[in-house]
């Protein structure tokens, strides 16, 4: 367990007279290992779980501007420092986020903090079509939303109708599809918004003919990734005109370890802690492969995984190792 870092107390006794009519929990210095799907890094200074979006909203309306804030989903592509995350970090509950249900025949309304694999079970449930692809996703719908996740060569953008959020003044947005401005694996969204909830669309489509395309893609999961390892799913973006994993295997990193930290000998774009590995390791990993792919070929890889939070004194990680090639 990574010994805290933060004055999360501090904090919630400086907020808690702003705060009298929040309904959701804050729990001051809150560790980000239970929450990553890697199981390490440091501890969240004030954790806040709204319960519901107005109940969101009204925190950000009262919460003072130099506060930072960070929203986090089911932590399954997280790296989390070994210092932790300072300010505030959201986690959209599953009990005021988690919804999914059917608004007509072809479309869904989804809360941000469903999983993808839920999503893709309510689709199937409803005879709705184009949601199989989510059922190989280990994550939830905002970070689905937010980085245009894709599989079996399908991608978020496919599905989104329009997106509900909320600004860091607690103000509610909708943006339409073109608003989102998708690309492979981002989005041009502003950064500070926090998606509540989105409308998607598929088609009508046969059940059985539903269920054997997540059939295939569960196989697929499992013939191929480290599912049953603590991993943040895949580490880097494909560059174009090639994919992660060949660049990463002919740069001599499949199974390369720092730490407890390795790079999955089944599926090299895959992460996994082995046991005892710290956010340091990870980052000090993801960096080194990084590095020696660039000297291989010349590409410079894209984190898939997103960072956040402080580096321990002394135990910081530059980009590629610094090299400037």
């Amino acid at each position: 367990m990574t010994a805290p870092t933060t004055n999360g107390a501090a904090l919630l006794e400086r907020l808690s007279p702003l705060l009298t009519d929040i309904r959701g929990r804050l729990i001051p210095d809150t560790s980000m290992e239970t929450i990553t799907w890697f199981r390490a890094g440091g501890p969240a200074e004030l954790l806040f779980q709204p319960a519901d979006e107005n109940d969101l909203a009204a925190f950000l309306k009262a919460l003072p501007a130099d506060v930072p804030v960070t929203i986090v989903g089911i932590g399954s592509n997280l790296l989390v420092r070994e210092a932790g995350v300072k300010g505030v970090v959201i986690r959209l509950s599953a009990k005021g986020f988690g919804f999914v249900e059917a608004v007509d025949e072809n479309r869904l309304r989804v809360g941000a903090a469903a999983p993808d694999k839920r999503v893709a079970a309510a689709a199937l449930e409803a005879g709705i079509g184009g949601f199989h692809f989510y059922h190989g996703i280990p994550g939830s719908i905002g970070g689905a939303l937010r980085m245009n996740a894709g599989a079996n060569g399908v991608e978020t953008r496919e599905r989104v109708v329009s997106v509900r959020a909320l600004d860091r003044q607690g103000e509610f947005h909708t943006l339409s599809n073109a608003d989102m401005g998708y690309s492979y694996r981002k989005s041009r969204a502003p950064k500070g918004l926090i998606f509540v909830s989105a409308e998607m669309e598929g088609y009508p489509a046969d059940r059985e003919e539903i269920r054997k395309a997540m059939d295939e893609v569960q196989t697929h999961r499992e013939t191929v990734q480290p599912i049953r390892e603590k991993t943040g799913g895949s580490t880097f973006k494909n560059p174009e005109g090639s994919s992660a994993w060949k660049e990463i295997d002919k740069a001599g990193c499949r199974g390369l370890m720092i730490g407890g930290a390795q790079m999955s000998p089944m599926h090299c774009n895959f992460m996994i802690n082995t046991g005892s590995a710290t956010g340091y390791d990870l980052e000090l990993l993801g960096e080194t492969v990084r590095a020696r792919v660039l000297e291989n070929s010349g590409i410079r890889l894209e984190w898939e995984i997103r960072r956040i939070g402080d580096f321990r004194p002394g135990r910081e990680v530059q980009e590629f190792l610094g090299r400037l090639l």
